[in-house]
């Protein structure tokens, strides 16, 4: 093949569906970023050793308490992490006396399983 045998034309590029490949749905956008936030509130090891932690416990909740002990961080810095796994939705938080206990929201980690595949 020389020079002049290559065409000046443009190509069209292929669409999903010129490939032969059936068209699939697109995430919307809000909801990718939602299941974003959720996995970010679960890409921290902290979190994931709290996780851990309640999830390992009866009736899968823990007090705050005993989270505190069992993490190489500050209790300030394991309140924080927990008010993160609250505000995603990941925990529920309740008081009784003065203490906080954690439990995991089981429709939630479903959703994360699910979307996981």
């Amino acid at each position: 093949m020389n020079i002049t045998t290559l065409s000046t034309t443009p190509q069209r590029v292929p669409h999903v569906s010129d490939c032969g490949s059936p068209p699939v749905a697109t995430l919307e956008r809000e909801e990718a970023e939602r299941r974003a936030n959720l996995l970010k509130a679960l890409a921290d090891p902290v979190r994931l050793q709290l996780l851990s932690i309640i999830s390992a416990s009866p009736n899968q909740e823990a007090c705050v308490c005993d989270m505190t002990e069992a993490v190489p961080v500050s209790q300030p810095t394991v309140s924080h992490h927990l008010k993160t796994l609250v505000d995603a939705g990941i925990v529920t938080r309740e008081r009784r006396g003065t203490w906080a206990w954690f439990r995991l929201d089981t429709k939630t980690l479903e959703g994360i399983r699910a979307f996981l595949g």
